[in-house]
This record gives structure tokens, C-alpha cells and sequence, in this order.
């Protein structure tokens, strides 16, 4: 979606559009689940955790609302702009457990510039949901394009995986990387080179 000219100077206000958390509904199947795993959710020391993992969940699922702030590229700036080490964490859609940690996202402006803590707000945006890395990475980078229309968007996460560290092949420390590159950082060479470099990745 382009920024039309009668909203350049009126920010867009960002609403997640998701599906409304039935928390009591939320805490009976946490119950359900603790009893299942021969627990009782009546004991002393778990008679509140189906309420306080029904709001956990409810919280790390519901991204917080901002406001898309750009501005005038009236400088004609061209160059690249980044924004490092981003915290990012997530919900894997496969086990239910986190996966947590960076990203770095840049873009080259075409006529308007964005609000530097908009970077992050962005990918709190899909962050917060049932994800898998490839796919959080790619909906940055898309909606960066449809919404500033820059010359170029780069996206790269790091992050290490619950899945992968707590259980099964149990590989802590062991991070993915993904990428997603568009416009003019995914065609040209040299930019894509200084994008990665700027990361501290190497293409």
C-alpha cells in the first residue's frame, strides 16, 4: 500500500489486525494442559499459573499500536540507512516455545523518510504472533516497500530458537539467520555488499 499525498503529513495509525484473546478460554486449556501432564492446577503453587500464562501469551501475541511517522526526503538523502540489533521475540508457530534475539533493518530512501524507531516498531509488528523466522522476515521487508516505497529494503534476523536449544537436537547457542532483500539492495552487487557489511554479515 503507497503513502498517498493526503496522508505525507498525517501519520497512518497501525492497528494489528488479529483475532480477539478469549483469556478465560485461554486459562481452562492451560488447566487442561497441566492436568494432562499429571499436574494439578489446584495445587498451592499452580492454582494461579493458568491465569498468569493465559496473560503471558495474550501479551507477547498483541504487538502495541503506533503511529507511522515519515518525513519530506527533502535533503535528497541516498544513502543507506540502518538500523542495527534490533531486539526481536517471537513465538514459535511450531512448539509454542520463544525464539529471541536481533534484527537489522535498512532502507535507501526514495521521497520519504521514516521515524528511526519505526524500524522497530515494524518488527514488533509481526513479531508478535505465532511465527516462523523466514516468513517474520519477509513481512518486514514487504511491508516496508508498501509502505515507504524506498529504493531498496533490507531485513536480516538473528535469532536463536527454544525449539532447538531446550529440546530435540538441544543446540544452544546455535543461531538462523534470514534474509530478505528488495528493490535496489537485492539487485545491485555492490549495495547488497555494503548492506551486509554494514550488519556484520557476510554476503
Amino acid at each position: 500500500m503507497a503513502i498517498s499525498a493526503d496522508l505525507e503529513s498525517v501519520p497512518l495509525h497501525i492497528v494489528a489486525r488479529r483475532a480477539e484473546i478469549d483469556l478465560p478460554a485461554a486459562q481452562r486449556a492451560v488447566a487442561d494442559l497441566l492436568t494432562a501432564l499429571g499436574r494439578d492446577p489446584d495445587s498451592a503453587h499452580l492454582a494461579d499459573t493458568p491465569r498468569r500464562v493465559a496473560n503471558a501469551y495474550a501479551e507477547m501475541l498483541t504487538p502495541r499500536e503506533f503511529e507511522l511517522t515519515t518525513f519530506p526526503n527533502d535533503e535528497g538523502y541516498d544513502e543507506l540507512v540502518l538500523a542495527k540489533d534490533i531486539p526481536v521475540q517471537s513465538l514459535c508457530e511450531h512448539h509454542l516455545l520463544p525464539f529471541q534475539g536481533v534484527a537489522h533493518v535498512g532502507y535507501l530512501p526514495g521521497d520519504r523518510i521514516l521515524g528511526l524507531s519505526k524500524l522497530a516498531r515494524v518488527v514488533e509488528l509481526f513479531a508478535r504472533d505465532f511465527q516462523v523466522q523466514e516468513r517474520l522476515t519477509k513481512q518486514v521487508a514487504d511491508w516496508l516497500q508498501d509502505h515507504l516505497q524506498p529504493k531498496g529494503v533490507g531485513v536480516v534476523i538473528e535469532a536463536e530458537h527454544q525449539c532447538m536449544s531446550l529440546r530435540g537436537v538441544r543446540a544452544t547457542g546455535s543461531r538462523t539467520v534470514t534474509s530478505s532483500l528488495q528493490g535496489i539492495l537485492r539487485d545491485n552487487p555492490s549495495s547488497r555488499q555494503e548492506f551486509f557489511a554494514l550488519t556484520g554479515l557476510t554476503p
